[in-house]
């Protein structure tokens, strides 16, 4: 069985796939951008990391290890594989798209996201 794409996205530099399930996976709302602007299938803040784990983080990077560690603690917690199947079924082959607002895409909540996720679809 083929597994589906995951990418990770920032929301400003859109690649503008249509054939993708598109994800906005920030907790806050995007700075600077109105939500008719911002093309997207849901906004799964469910699956953001949780306000007081991004504030302790604060994009050190230094702390990027454990706050992917505690991260994915917070993702076992919670409903990922019903929230998943309700909104990319399993049938739908397209890509998934995970979009931020986050500037350092290598060291994000996004990414943690993309490779918890990839176990899963």
């Amino acid at each position: 069985m083929k597994r589906r794409k995951i990418v990770v996205e920032r929301i400003y530099e859109q690649s503008g796939s249509e054939n993708a399930v598109r994800l906005l996976v920030d907790r806050l709302w995007p700075r600077g951008i109105r939500r008719d602007e911002l093309s997207f299938d849901d906004w799964a803040k469910e699956l953001a990391p949780s306000s007081e784990l991004r504030k302790w983080y604060g994009h050190d990077t230094t702390r990027f290890d454990t706050f992917s560690a505690r991260y994915r603690a917070e993702l076992d917690a919670r409903p990922v594989r019903e929230y998943l199947a309700r909104v990319t079924p399993a049938a739908d082959p397209h890509p998934i798209v995970l979009l931020t607002a986050s500037k350092d895409l290598t060291h994000s909540h996004a990414s943690v996201l993309a490779d918890y996720l990839r176990t899963m679809v």
